[in-house]
């Protein structure tokens, strides 16, 4: 074996993709990891490897095919040219903000996401239940961090309120300004362990990646007094090394999360609903007036909360638009491949006659 796993699980790497690896790739390839993705570049890293290199497309009719922050990739050795983009544990994605129907890819290969916000006004229970979706249909371990604990008297309340959203749900608060409070995190940030962050602007990311790193060249604004909301400081998604080994991704503010691709995750946090309506009499009950509907009874009898009844219903209609959008996009998009591609042989074949 001509590369130490051993090194590279400093960086992330472990069985599940050794497992992809074939006798020759040893000899001639070298493993490295995407730290950033800027314009037309990605930077990477490895044991001896730390450099630019421009941004690599698997399949260019696939747009999960790009190369994204937490990928590994197998490299020429010579020329650090990438070989392969090794299968994915996991994959954030999202359709990009905006009108149109591109697909954004987040991040992969995460082990752990810490969803962000704070103990004010930020405190959205709508968009907490958007960012579990995600972490459930990745199947990566969510961990609800509430920062400004410090400067409320209500921080039981916050928690209880996150605690209803999923069963088991791991949650932290605390002031993102302190290491002690901040070591309430040292269990995902081990050796090895790759974090990501997400969560609106102002709810204190990146004095929280500032803490757990030990280091201040991210920089921080306060919030607004009249809305208690801030400013993104993240310009692009990078993985920052912590103290015990671990990897923190940072990602920019999301004030736009379009869900795609995402409903067996809403599923499971929505599951409280979901295993009522397997009781309603109709299969394709809407769960409005139709007779002998189980959900609608349980709002009657106080067991579900209306609201939620109608997070639910547009999370899923908001995922079902934008799957079967890119869907159709994809669609097109392969079928005007195959048409340039015959053209081009057509053409080629014409100017040999």
């Amino acid at each position: 074996m001509t590369f130490n796993i051993s090194e590279l699980t400093d960086f992330g790497w472990n069985a599940f993709f050794t497992s992809q690896l074939e006798a020759d790739d040893f000899a001639l390839t070298i493993p490295a990891r995407v730290m950033a993705v800027h314009r037309g570049a990605i930077q990477i890293a490895g044991p001896n490897i730390d450099t630019s290199i421009p941004t690599y497309i698997a399949n260019d009719e696939d747009e999960e095919s790009f190369a994204t922050v937490g990928d590994w990739l197998l490299l020429e050795r010579e020329t650090f040219r990438p070989q392969r983009l090794l299968r994915r544990k996991c994959l954030f994605k999202r359709r990009a903000a905006g009108t149109g129907r591109k697909l954004q890819l987040i991040a992969a290969n995460i082990d752990t996401l810490f969803i962000v916000t704070s103990c004010n006004q930020d405190f959205n229970i709508a968009r907490l239940e958007r960012y579990l979706a995600l972490s459930q249909e990745a199947c990566v371990t969510p961990v609800i961090v509430l920062t400004k604990a410090d400067l409320t008297l209500k921080t039981d309340e916050y928690v209880r309120a996150a605690a209803k959203l999923l069963p088991n749900l791991m949650i932290e608060a605390l002031d993102a300004r302190s290491e002690n409070s901040a070591a309430h995190l040292a269990p995902w940030c081990a050796r090895g362990q790759t974090v990501a962050l997400v969560g609106s602007s102002g709810v204190g990311k990146s004095t929280l990646i500032n803490t757990l790193t030990g280091i201040t060249h991210i920089v921080t604004h306060g919030i607004r007094e009249d809305d208690a909301k801030g400013r993104h400081t993240t310009t692009g998604s990078v993985l920052h090394r912590l103290p015990a080994g671990g990897w923190l991704l940072d990602t920019p503010g999301m004030r736009e999360l379009q869900l795609t691709d995402v409903r067996s995750g809403l599923d499971e946090v929505f599951a409280d609903i979901v295993t009522l309506a397997e009781s309603c009499r109709f299969n394709s009950c809407q769960h409005e007036t139709e007779p002998d509907c189980a959900v609608q009874e349980a709002i009657l009898l106080g067991n579900l909360d209306a609201d939620r009844l109608k997070r639910w219903r547009k999370l899923v209609a908001e995922e079902a638009y934008n799957t079967e959008s890119l869907a159709e996009r994809r669609s097109r998009d392969k079928a005007f491949g195959k048409m340039v591609k015959r053209v081009m042989k057509d053409k080629k074949q014409w100017q040999k006659d």
